[in-house]
């Protein structure tokens, strides 16, 4: 059984809308003049993923239900409104796409703004004034709901930290990722920071001789002197950034700490010896990068590039060297 609201609820119903909870009696009116009242029968659509939010909707009886599409054709309820509630609201204020199905469950009126085939260049037209503070409110809308947006993700929920750890870990080794070097520690790094990058040499002939098991192996326990590395210092961040290719990065540190980290990690890595070869007499040697910020580059970013460049340098030169990084108007230091 329909319950509908009489036409002196109308105006009520409106101001549950935030669009148009701080307007002027006359803006109200004038509001209600612009609105389109229909029905929809049970099972009937109300919008679909994808269409234009050009206007927005008050239920006045009846229910709708709003669902999210998903694979196989199967849909998720997200949302079902009732009676004076209100949707579709802030879709329409940022001029967005709707994007999920909203359909009728029971036969079902509604109060829509503003009616069919007007936009908002014709209210304006028409009243300026009104338009303007509806404006004004959408702008208000959008703000609080960023504000809360912020407030969500600053609050370190668990949600948050464990999407953080997908997008910022390297999923072969558990070590962080370059995009994690790049987006996240220039934040967090407190002068003087030292950044060591480190690549095994002969990477390709183990995978050639061993096959790439064999590799995926060796970085598994490069990760693991990485890690142990910034235990031992009990700070910073140990990095995967590409291929067999892994930073150290070691806060409030000098160089002299962060060569003889480097020294280590190259010993650490000369005594590894993947599963998958075995009593083959296969060994790695290491070449290595040492760089300090801010003394050798201000810029964090550019001081990453100019450690990468040493790295391959000290690889071209044969490898199993590690070489300092110096300004850009020096040779690179063994």
């Amino acid at each position: 059984m329909l319950h509908e609201a009489s036409n002196d609820d109308t105006s009520k119903l409106l101001r549950r809308a935030e669009l148009f909870s701080s307007l002027l009696d006359d803006d109200l009116s004038y509001v209600e003049e612009r609105c389109e009242t229909f029905a929809l029968e049970a099972g009937a659509r109300l919008f679909s993923p994808g269409e234009k939010a050009r206007r927005f909707f008050i239920v006045r009886s009846g229910e709708i239900g709003v669902y999210r599409p998903e694979e196989g054709g199967k849909e998720r309820e997200i949302a079902r409104y009732m009676a004076g509630d209100v949707l579709g609201d802030f879709d329409f204020a940022v001029g967005a796409s709707f994007d999920a199905h909203a359909r009728a469950l029971t036969e079902a009126r509604l109060i829509a703004f503003p009616s069919r085939g007007v936009g908002l260049e014709e209210l304006a037209r028409e009243k300026p004034d009104t338009t303007a503070r509806i404006l004004l409110r959408s702008l208000s809308m959008i703000s609080s709901r960023l504000r809360s947006t912020q407030r969500l993700i600053s609050e370190n929920a668990p949600w948050v930290r464990e999407l953080r750890r997908q997008v910022y870990t390297d999923p072969g080794t558990g070590l962080w990722s370059r995009a994690f070097l790049d987006e996240e520690i220039p934040r967090m790094i407190e002068p003087p920071t030292a950044i060591v990058l480190v690549k095994p040499d002969r990477f390709k002939e183990l995978n050639d001789a061993h096959g790439h098991g064999a590799g995926d192996e060796a970085m598994e326990l490069v990760a693991g002197l990485l890690a142990a590395e910034t235990e031992r210092h009990g700070k910073g961040w140990a990095l995967r950034l590409r291929s067999n290719e892994t930073a150290l990065v070691l806060p409030r540190s000098s160089f002299d700490e962060a060569a003889s980290a480097a020294r280590r990690l190259a010993a650490g890595i000369g005594g590894l010896e993947p599963p998958s070869a075995a009593g083959s007499g296969f060994r790695f040697t290491a070449s290595a990068a040492v760089a300090l910020w801010p003394d050798n580059c201000p810029e964090w970013k550019r001081l990453v590039e100019d450690a990468y460049g040493v790295l391959t340098k000290a690889w071209r030169d044969g490898g199993n060297r590690i070489y300092r990084v110096r300004r850009r108007d020096q040779e690179p230091r063994p």
